[in-house]
């Protein structure tokens, strides 16, 4: 039975990351009834344990089909996730970090859209957030309006009059606000991976912006974070 079946349960294609965010918003789309497509994209970035868990949740929300999708961006580099730059271990800060993968989302929605459009699906989730806002300017809600309306341009659903709609359930939440909503769905946190820089004994290095903003997403909740920090 094809997705755009009017019998068939809804469909979404979810952007699996791997991380906390995504995890969340896997689980949101399912409680909201939705069969889960998931599609991780690996990029050759440095935190390759994302990919492990992408997988590791993809299998527990029951997802009708996992595709991890190549896609080499150290061919461009221009980030520290994807170039030979230090991840930053200083605190987190107002301007836009060198972690920011130039377009990244741009480009993983573009694909997210073009396996949706294949297999008949009209519903994507992305699990951008508030606290993205300042550094990163493809996290933003304009970014996302902007894009749901290139969808309807830029598709042949789009040109037959489909609707797309493009899903961001965390956009207005902080990262307290996701760790319980992890919590209140009874996914387990541990399966999640957030750190830009694993080391080498497969722990978290504790220092990176990516870590500082989980642990302390976790103790405003009053939740315990079951990931295991280097430092």
């Amino acid at each position: 039975m094809s997705a755009s079946s009017p019998t068939a349960q809804r469909q979404a294609v979810i952007l699996l990351s791997g991380g906390l965010d995504s995890m969340v918003v896997a689980g949101l789309a399912r409680e909201a009834g939705y069969a889960i497509n998931a599609l991780t994209i690996d990029y050759n970035q440095r935190h390759r344990r994302e990919l492990s868990a992408a997988a590791e949740i993809a299998r527990h929300i029951g997802a009708v089909r996992h595709v991890v999708l190549p896609l080499d961006l150290t061919r461009f580099g221009g980030s520290a996730l994807t170039d030979d730059i230090a991840v930053p271990k200083d605190g987190v800060g107002s301007d836009i970090p060198v972690t920011y993968v130039p377009a990244r989302n741009l480009v993983f929605l573009s694909l997210t859209l073009a396996w949706a459009e294949a297999i008949g699906v009209r519903d994507l989730f992305i699990g951008v957030n508030a606290l993205d806002y300042s550094g990163y300017p493809d996290c933003r809600p304009e970014f996302i309006a902007a894009f749901q309306d290139l969808a309807r341009l830029a598709t042949k659903a789009g040109a037959e009059g489909d609707d797309w709609r493009i899903h961001a359930p965390l956009q207005f939440m902080g990262k307290a606000e996701i760790a319980a909503e992890a919590a209140r769905l009874g996914l387990d946190a541990g399966m999640s991976w957030s750190c830009y820089d694993p080391q080498p004994d497969g722990s978290a290095c504790g220092l990176c912006d990516s870590c500082r903003l989980r642990r302390e997403g976790f103790a405003k909740a009053g939740l315990v974070d079951p990931t295991r920090y280097a430092q």
